[in-house]
């Protein structure tokens, strides 16, 4: 036999307990066939010493947004903008550098350090007559101009009253959050699928930068993440031509389930056409969890909480408790695995109750469904979280970044439960990392040095007890993400037969001191045996 590649010199940590570490890895046809011994005087086509670099199975971030993250690249961004004359001046620069007859789109808006939400006849001073979309940082809000409010009929504003943000005089102010900025966004979408593939390219190439070779997309065509209703024909034309270097699971939104009018011994009374469901496709494309939005965000004050936020409001629920578990038993039955953002304890009361009502209608076993974010869950509800199998998919540099705020506005006792760690091993519920990417830093290395030390970018400790440790850390950005995404059979550990994922590190992270593991440089990354990214 014949190997395709042999890396060698290498300090390889498999996460694999059988075989923890090796030296030696040899690839055929873009799987792993053997470590060390096993493919000890093979003959290779490509050898590459890796000069004792250290070597991981491939991140897996388990929840992310590709074309989101794509385009927030290229608009203007206003993250840094701290006051509303600097957001204003960076609106008139985007106005000036957009051309006539254009949408202007920016991202990063945050009302926080500013006191209050920009409003229209704020952007009109900057931007009159031009159709302004300015997404908040959290994704879970937009602000738009008086051209754009003009697209909208008072119906539509009429119906959608809970997401529209009113003035003064009881008018809308251009503030939309939720799923009322679908008033919006059906505007301005759809993207063409020649965009989507650009956009692809652009941030599935920055997630190979930093180690990633898997992604979960949570949630394409429809809803909050939605770009066009052809959107995965963009991913499939992606991958064709090789413009797609990490292997993509792509989310479908809950709201594209309708009537099926199948059999009613089949089960499944409401579907996507076709009777699509979490499984279709290969290795580099495949469908994934059902998705669907619970709440809101904590920066958009709109995850729904059981106690008020610290300057006030409990935030809002999307769906009923009756709609919710309709939705959630037809979806459970039909054979999807479940994604479920619940960001706030109130959405994760409610999600445990669907789930568990689905699950005492049509028991399955192994179904895997995910709590996404679980960004602030209650001592009461980790026990139901376990015995319901549910995966917590977590996002830990929400903390480093927004850790400062959160805390404020949660206050001690509450700041100890958000985006927690510790706690969900300890009652042997699944931990699987990921980014929400472009929300916050998609690094795993960021994130897992937050995982260990919990400490936000203002050196505040968040919820120390809830640190964990290193090995634990690196198993959420691998083995637990790949499970979480029902791929542990291919990806997630540098085990002989599966897929040879994985990333080059330039120093070893058991080595170098928390606080620097952020700083660990990514010196290649390997999707296949193929590098796409670095190099030796």
């Amino acid at each position: 036999m014949q190997l395709d590649l042999l890396i060698t010199g290498c300090r390889a940590l498999t996460m694999d307990p059988a075989r923890p570490t090796a030296s030696s890895i040899g690839v055929w046809q873009g799987r792993i066939v053997g470590l060390d011994d096993d493919v000890a005087g093979l003959p290779a086509a490509r050898v590459v010493d890796a000069g004792g670099a250290v070597v991981l199975p491939g991140f897996v971030d388990a929840h992310t947004h590709l074309v989101w993250t794509g385009a927030a690249s290229r608009q203007v961004d206003l993250s840094e903008c701290g006051t509303r004359n600097a957001v204003l001046s960076a609106v008139a620069e985007a106005v000036a550098a957009t051309p006539d007859g254009r949408w202007v789109d920016l991202s990063g808006y945050d009302q926080r350090p500013l006191g209050a939400h920009l409003t229209w006849r704020d952007l009109e001073s900057v931007a009159a007559g031009r159709k302004v979309y300015i997404t908040h940082a959290s994704g879970h809000a937009c602000l738009v101009s008086r051209a754009v409010l003009d697209l909208i009929p008072d119906d539509e504003l009429t119906a959608a009253d809970a997401g529209v943000v009113k003035d003064d005089d009881g008018r809308p102010s251009g503030v939309f959050v939720e799923e009322a900025m679908g008033l919006a966004r059906s505007r301005r979408m759809p993207y063409r699928v020649e965009e989507i593939i650009d956009l692809l390219e652009v941030s599935s190439r920055q997630a190979a930068r930093e180690g990633v070779t898997m992604c979960a997309d949570a949630g394409i065509v429809a809803g909050l993440g939605g770009f066009s209703p052809v959107e995965l024909a963009a991913y499939q034309s992606a991958v064709e031509q090789r413009r797609l270097p990490v292997r993509v699971q792509a989310m479908i939104p809950a709201v594209m389930l309708r009537p099926s009018g199948a059999d009613p011994a089949d089960g499944m009374p409401r579907s996507i056409d076709l009777g699509l469901r979490t499984g279709l496709g290969g290795d580099r494309l495949s469908v994934g969890a059902l998705k669907m939005w619970l709440d809101g965000g904590m920066m958009a004050r709109t995850a729904a909480l059981t106690e008020p936020y610290g300057d006030g409001g409990l935030g809002q629920l999307t769906y009923g408790d009756e709609e919710l578990t309709a939705l959630v038993t037809d979806a459970h039955r039909a054979g999807w695995q479940l994604a479920i953002h619940a960001i706030g304890d109130r959405a994760v009361d409610q999600a445990l109750d669907a789930v568990a009502a689905a699950q005492s209608e049509a028991p399955r076993r192994g179904v895997r469904h995910r709590i996404e974010h679980a960004g602030l869950v209650r001592p009461d509800q980790l026990p139901r979280m376990a015995e319901l199998g549910l995966t917590a998919v977590i996002q830990p540099t929400f903390l480093h970044a927004f850790g400062d705020d959160y805390s404020r506005i949660m206050g001690e006792q509450r700041s100890g439960w958000m985006y927690r760690g510790r706690a969900f091993l300890d009652h042997g519920i699944p931990l699987a990392g990921s980014s929400d990417r472009p929300v916050a830093d998609g690094a795993p290395l960021r994130a897992i040095q937050f995982m260990v030390e919990r400490k936000s970018k203002g050196g505040l400790p968040v919820g120390p007890d809830e640190a964990v440790t290193l090995e634990q850390a690196l198993a959420a950005y691998t083995t637990e993400s790949a499970y979480a995404c029902g791929a542990e059979d291919r990806v997630g550990s540098l085990s002989p037969g599966k897929l040879a994922d994985l990333v080059m590190l330039g120093d070893d992270p058991r080595q170098v001191p928390v606080s620097s593991l952020a700083d660990v440089p990514v010196a290649a990354t390997m999707v296949g045996g193929e590098f796409v990214h670095g190099g030796l």
